[in-house]
């Protein structure tokens, strides 16, 4: 028996929401967790206080399937041919990024949100992806040690619930060390909480991202 792969197109899909007005806007895409939706994604995005001023786009991982609940979900990555979906999963996300920007100059930053497993997506398309992001927010993942292009991300606000067993306390500290080492500015943030967001995060969020132009 031979193993083959074959090159195929997949649709992709991916949620933007812009504020009023014209072009340019700086530019807030986010990552969701796993089993989640870009309409889950979307939802975060908006929940941080001064989002409306970017061009929100929450992007959908390529991976669906059908999640705990019954209902429709997708993820960024599996244990199956991981150097493959890697190249593939940041190849994706700068197609989305290049369609939502159509050849429009920016207004500000391109800054990349992940939570839980789209973290390892955040982090991926900052360092290897080619459009150049200016802060990376990371909320109840851990980068991926693998990535070795940190430098890239340049700023960073990382984030976990003092409660989240996932994503633990020591976690947080090993990546802001591994960060601060590759020479990226990093803001932490724990609240009180759980996996998943909550409103003591997303002020925490917001102040970081209204410091970013």
């Amino acid at each position: 028996m031979k193993e083959h792969y074959l090159r195929t197109s997949v649709r992709g899909r991916y949620l933007v929401e812009a504020p009023e007005g014209e072009w340019p806007f700086p530019v807030l895409a986010g990552f969701h967790g796993y089993g989640q939706t870009a309409d889950d994604g979307m939802a975060l995005l908006r929940g941080i206080p001064g989002s409306e001023r970017f061009l929100l786009c929450a992007v959908e991982a390529l991976h669906q399937f059908m999640n705990a609940k019954g209902e429709p979900g997708a993820s960024w990555m599996t244990r199956c041919d991981r150097e493959q979906r890697m190249v593939e999963n940041v190849a994706y996300v700068d197609a989305v990024l290049g369609s939502v920007m159509m050849g429009n100059s920016l207004s500000g930053p391109i800054v990349l949100h992940g939570f839980s497993q789209g973290v390892g997506m955040a982090c991926r398309e900052a360092a290897l992806g080619c459009y150049r992001i200016s802060a990376v927010m990371l909320l109840g993942g851990d980068v991926p040690p693998d990535l070795e292009r940190l430098v890239t991300m340049r700023s960073v606000h990382l984030a976990r619930g003092n409660r989240d067993r996932r994503y633990s306390q020591e976690m947080l500290e090993a990546d802001r060390q591994r960060l601060i080492d590759a020479g990226v500015a990093v803001e932490t943030c724990v609240y009180q909480g759980g996996h998943a967001p909550t409103e003591e995060y997303f002020m925490a969020a917001g102040r970081f991202l209204a410091t970013l132009g």
